[in-house]
């Protein structure tokens, strides 16, 4: 078989021609695209003297991502999908989650992009500046101590972390923790006795070791205070049971804002079918594996960042005890835009006006 590329000429909305070495042919009902042949992978084959081509429409993941969510996402959030796509699709916005541990003061920097606090009510938690504008861009700066002042994430991304409501002395898990922010927004509060971070992926694992190492200084990271771990964490019940507090079960998941985005490491290429399709089962096993990491008493906080009913309700809907999360987004309302009505958790949705998310978050409490 010979590839290649030829000469394609538009002879109407649905024909080709094909400008060949020794024949023209002609294909009839090729689909249009945006692109025009760009879109096509081209082959050749020669076959009792004649040239036939074999056109292979191209569909990048994240083309792939969009037609699921599409068929998925507008059933499921009915009229206010249309404005959930356009947010999706558009730039997202940033918080800077301020480093309680640099002492550099990039305050009148933020502020003077018209980002605001909207943390700051309890100032143990930490600091988050959310932008009036879609995009801002503040270089992120190094203390003398060696310290970088804020990590850029997404502003929802933090309310997973006040939702687990860590208090003075509590040991704590965070099962599912690279690339670091929510490891990072957690040490903010400087309450945990001991944290223990967990990721399957060692190359993750090494990413987040150099987000700690950028943020935190080596007082607190030393044996006593931190683990930093590579297991599976679905294993982690037979590893460390009864042990945590407060547990974070931030799961992998579709990452949907990146699946639109990204072409690169996008859980919709051909060749992970089958792991997108082993999510929710991945998903309920690290929640288990979370619950029995959690002492009798403690909370476990599960959340991803997709917009998937299948990976968040239907996961957590076996729970024994949900925790209400209602008052955390009554405080937020006029930063985030919450979905209405859900059954289980809360969701943060994209919005034009407020585009952070989606983050999914759901509460739940070990009794036994």
């Amino acid at each position: 078989m010979a590839s290649g590329r030829s000469d394609f000429k538009r002879k109407s909305s649905s024909q080709y021609l094909l400008q060949c070495r020794n024949a023209t042919i002609l294909f009839v009902g090729v689909p249009q695209c945006s692109d025009e042949c760009a879109d096509y992978n081209v082959s050749t084959k020669v076959f009792w003297g004649c040239r036939i081509v074999y056109l292979m429409i191209k569909h990048p993941p994240t083309r792939l991502a969009l037609q699921h969510f599409d068929a998925t996402y507008s059933g499921q959030l009915g009229k206010i999908w249309p404005s959930v796509r356009v947010a999706l699709l558009s730039e997202r916005k940033y918080g800077a989650l301020l480093n309680h541990f640099s002492n550099h003061n990039v305050l009148e920097d933020l502020q003077s992009q018209g980002c605001s606090d909207f943390i700051s009510y309890r100032d143990e938690e930490g600091r988050c500046f959310c932008p009036q504008h879609p995009v801002f861009r503040v270089s992120t700066r190094r203390h003398l101590c060696g310290l970088l002042s804020h990590y850029l994430m997404d502003a929802a991304s933090v309310l997973p972390c006040l939702a687990l409501d860590v208090q003075e002395g509590h040991n704590v898990l965070d099962l599912c923790a690279a690339p670091g922010g929510k490891t990072l927004a957690l040490l903010q509060t400087q309450s945990i006795s001991f944290l223990c971070v967990n990721d399957a992926s060692v190359s993750r694992t090494m990413r987040l070791r150099k987000v700690l190492n950028s943020y935190v200084p080596k007082e607190f990271l030393t044996n006593e205070k931190l683990r930093i771990t590579s297991f599976d964490g679905t294993q982690w019940g037979d590893i460390e049971r009864n042990t945590f507090d407060r547990v974070l079960v931030d799961v992998p998941c579709t990452t949907d804002r990146h699946s639109l985005m990204e072409d690169d490491n996008n859980i919709f290429s051909k060749n992970r079918i089958g792991e997108r399709r082993r999510l929710p089962q991945l998903q309920a096993e690290l929640l288990l594996a979370g619950i029995q990491a959690a002492c009798p008493g403690g909370e476990i906080l599960y959340s991803t960042c997709t917009l998937s009913q299948s990976q968040n309700q239907s996961v957590v809907e076996q729970a024994v005890f949900v925790v209400s999360l209602r008052p955390l987004t009554q405080m937020f309302q006029n930063t985030f835009y919450f979905a209405p009505d859900l059954r289980l958790g809360e969701m943060v949705l994209p919005h034009l006006t407020s585009n952070f998310g989606p983050i999914y978050m759901c509460k739940l409490r070990r009794l036994t």
